[in-house]
């Protein structure tokens, strides 16, 4: 599945690659948003700034490689984020955030933005964040897989999440070959991080997503220099969903009426206090009603 460039904040904003939701698969499990940027040299390319926007019916996931980023949301959290640690943000009915390079950080930013759709039991749930600055790893010879959200060979991540899900980071030595424990009940899929690793017997590189299905109870890794990739799963989400700008809904006039909370100000999505810049406005919405989807378009 290959990714499309985007802006984020504009034309001239950061960019990043959005793989899902793609063009034939939406969802992987409950995965339903995935941008992964960089390694940008933030001498060249400045660093990240997304203002203060809003979320709901959804968590964020935040996970890097290298570099910094600031999160600050409207419950009042400030949590400065680095490599190996996890940010995890419960929108339910309704947060708002920024995420920004501080002002002391490193040269390069590298990393990944998901989101995870809440089910209709919880997507009205609360807002709550989370972070996790030490994750529980599996290990197998050359391979290392930090657990980020879910459960890897008994190695279990302290993340709540609200569906049967898995997500991990899954970094291999030079000359490394390996196996990965998998539930047959899940699908998967990988994304390559640095490096040019097999897996099966697919040689992956930084940028597509691999969707490898279900009905696997492991899965085999190789590598001829270092690599690291991203491992999502999760048991098949079924609920169909209306994905628009930052909103996760079920239908058009939920959308709708979120939107108009944002642009009015509702006390729904909160402030983000000591942020230094504008909110970011709503785009238009659509001429035609938004429509429902299934994971597979």
């Amino acid at each position: 599945m290959e990714g499309a460039p985007v802006a984020l904040g504009g034309p001239r904003g950061f960019e990043v690659t959005r793989t899902l939701p793609g063009k034939q698969r939406r969802t992987v499990g409950a995965w339903c948003f995935l941008d992964a940027y960089g390694p940008h040299d933030l001498d060249r390319t400045g660093g990240m700034r997304v203002g203060p926007h809003p979320h709901t019916g959804l968590q964020t996931v935040t996970w890097l490689v290298a570099g910094e980023v600031l999160h600050r949301d409207s419950l009042g959290n400030v949590q400065e984020i680095r490599p190996g640690q996890l940010n995890l943000m419960t929108a339910g009915r309704g947060i708002s955030h920024a995420e920004v390079t501080p002002e002391t950080h490193s040269r390069l930013l590298h990393g990944v933005q998901l989101w995870v759709a809440l089910p209709h039991a919880d997507r009205d749930m609360a807002p709550a964040f989370a972070h996790h600055a030490d994750l529980p790893v599996f290990a197998d010879g050359g391979l290392a897989a930090t657990v980020l959200i879910g459960d890897v060979g008994g190695v279990v991540s302290p993340a709540a999440c609200h569906t049967p899900l898995v997500g991990a980071e899954l970094t291999l030595r030079a000359n490394a070959a390996a196996s990965l424990p998998l539930r047959p009940d899940f699908e998967y899929a990988v994304l390559a991080l640095e490096g040019a690793p097999v897996v099966e017997d697919t040689a992956v590189k930084p940028g597509p997503l691999l969707y490898l299905g279900s009905d696997r109870t492991s899965l085999r890794l190789s590598t001829a220099s270092p690599a690291r990739l991203l491992l999502l799963g999760g048991e098949p989400f079924e609920e169909r969903l209306v994905m628009w700008w930052n909103f996760v809904g079920r239908e058009h006039d939920e959308i709708v009426q979120m939107r108009l909370d944002w642009e009015s100000q509702t006390p729904r999505f909160g402030s983000v206090p000591h942020y230094d810049g504008p909110r970011m406005p709503a785009p238009r919405m659509p001429l035609t009603r938004l429509v429902s989807r299934g994971r597979v378009r």
